[in-house]
């Protein structure tokens, strides 16, 4: 069915229109706030997966806004390691947007199944992830809530970076309150934890140090048994050497590492471009032009337990990030 838009309304944002059509098929996952669906259209050549905002919601006006204002965000970010993004509006009263169908599992998983990766796998990675931030941030994006459970192997083997429902849009007013602080912690700078209203894409970088801190080691920079603990770590302390572990790892790669993990964001490099560019250096220096090749030698990813596929493994982190959205808001 063609899909109707509302009309420009001075308190709301206005949806990305769209001339697609969808036909919803099986359910892929469903939560407090809505409900994601494998869905197919005339106009692409390949299935989508559609999200669906609950209707009992619909009302929440943060929460529509929130979730128009993501639609906008992807509609502006279009790079290989970004999800795609097929537009978004009204579906049968129901606000939706449509999005590329990433059902080979996350970088979570793979960690989770398989432990730490080699050097030059972490590496590869961090360089795509870097390369996918820098576009965000040329776009005036923030993502604020990089983790591994938000990054997705495409078919080929690239890592996807999803899930952009808390991310801050710096041409345009936040919607998160003045104060609130959004983010996972074992993910987060030190200036997210504190909610510094003048946070930057380095806020990124350091959740970039993270991630590729746990792929090379198997567990982020700092755990505990607590938010308190490990936000207090993030504040105050220096994330144990990864090469003193007994991880094989080029020295180059760990001052990386680190240099990312800097409490200041001044001390961090200077953007994700800068990242990739030294990352890249390095590996073509040693392996050659041909990165990719790095990273397609890794094992398939086995499917936790009878019927629970990869897709909705997918699903259930996007229904899970809205669901603490919805409680963040709600703390306002």
């Amino acid at each position: 069915m063609d899909l109707p838009f509302p009309k420009n309304d001075a308190r709301r944002l206005k949806f990305i229109p769209t001339k697609a059509t969808f036909q919803l098929k099986e359910p892929l996952g469903t939560g407090t706030v809505g409900a994601v669906y494998r869905a197919e259209s005339p106009d692409l050549d390949f299935p989508v997966a559609v999200k669906l905002l609950h209707p009992s919601i619909a009302h929440d006006q943060n929460i529509v806004d929130r979730f128009q204002r993501e639609i906008q965000i992807m509609e502006r970010l279009k790079h290989p390691h970004i999800v795609q993004h097929y537009g978004g509006g009204l579906m049968d009263g129901q606000f939706f947007y449509a999005m590329q169908l990433l059902d080979h599992g996350s970088l979570k998983d793979r960690l989770q199944q398989y432990g730490p990766l080699k050097w030059p796998q972490a590496a590869a990675f961090g360089a795509q992830i870097a390369s996918a931030l820098q576009h965000a941030h040329n776009h005036g994006i923030i993502h604020r809530d990089l983790k591994p459970s938000n990054l997705f192997f495409a078919g080929d083997g690239r890592l996807i970076l999803g899930d952009f429902g808390i991310a801050r849009d710096t041409y345009d007013a936040d919607i998160t309150a003045d104060g609130i602080t959004v983010g996972t912690y074992a993910y987060m700078s030190p200036e997210q934890i504190c909610a510094d209203s003048a946070i930057t894409g380095k806020a990124d970088l350091y959740s970039l140090g993270c991630v590729m801190y746990e792929m090379l080691t198997g567990k982020p920079p700092f755990v505990g048994a607590n938010f308190a603990q490990i936000w207090d770590q993030h504040l105050h302390k220096e994330p144990p050497g990864i090469r003193d572990q007994g991880i094989e790892c080029p020295t180059w790669l760990e001052q990386l590492v680190m240099q990312l993990l800097q409490k200041d964001p001044q001390g961090r490099p200077f953007n994700a471009r800068a990242v990739q560019g030294a990352i890249k250096e390095h590996l073509v220096d040693e392996f050659g032009p041909d990165l990719g090749a790095l990273t397609q030698d890794m094992p398939p990813l086995e499917e936790p337990h009878e019927g629970i596929s990869p897709a909705r493994i997918l699903v259930a982190a996007l229904l899970l990030g809205a669901i603490i959205l919805a409680a963040v808001l709600a703390g306002r």
